[in-house]
């Protein structure tokens, strides 16, 4: 790091002159220092953003058939851990169809702990399109990761290539929802960046009310 007081680099001060009063040195300019500065920072920015890459790799796998007896049952670790269990009745048949059927409606990725590779989450995902963008984006439907493996990156990783999908893609939102007691993931998709849409609230026709409006 170098360090040099506010008389020497200041907003707007441009490169001293020789012998100015207040340069450390004759023919001194702030130009490389700050030059040197700004490809600091720069190769740091790369490299935190290559690293994230090589973990997500690491760490984040496609889903394929094989994986529906698992996405399965973290869903329902899903379910439990949000205090709603009976709401997943969702069979391994019907997600079968869903992931890898004729026309595909949702898709998956699987993360993997990065020493043993064995399964500790998931992430399932839809495409929805914004009439103001005029483009796709995607809708994370389920994040999930083991609480044994917490605090390792994954559901970071997990994001970060949906992320990565949207950038190579076009796509220009990445959405989901989140409990509003759920205080730890709140914390962790804001330290990412994410913001909740206050101004707007989710309603929902399921069950019976759908049933009676479809049919009336």
């Amino acid at each position: 790091m170098i360090c040099q007081s506010q008389s020497v680099i200041s907003p707007g001060a441009g490169a001293h002159q020789a012998g100015s009063a207040g340069g450390p040195w004759p023919g001194f300019s702030a130009q490389p220092v700050r030059a040197a500065a700004r490809s600091s920072r720069t190769a740091e920015t790369r490299l935190t953003a290559w690293r994230g890459l090589w973990l997500a790799a690491r760490m984040i796998r496609t889903a394929t058939p094989d994986d529906i007896p698992l996405i399965h049952t973290l869903v329902r670790e899903l379910a439990e851990y949000e205090k709603e269990p009976h709401e997943a009745r969702a069979t391994e048949e019907q997600l079968r169809e869903a992931l890898f059927g004729e026309r595909p409606a949702a898709y998956a990725h699987i993360a993997v702990d990065d020493a043993t590779g064995l399964p500790v989450g998931f992430s399932l995902w839809f495409l929805n399109f914004s009439t103001w963008r005029g483009v796709h984006g995607i809708y994370l439907e389920d994040l999930y990761v083991r609480p044994e493996a917490r605090g390792g990156g994954h559901g970071k990783a997990l994001l970060r290539e949906l992320a990565r999908i949207c950038v190579e893609r076009g796509y220009e939102r990445l959405e989901w929802s989140v409990l509003n007691w759920n205080a730890p993931s709140i914390a962790f998709y804001e330290a990412m960046g994410a913001r909740p849409q206050d101004e707007w609230t989710v309603y929902r026709l399921t069950d019976g009310a759908l049933a009676d409006l479809g049919s009336s």
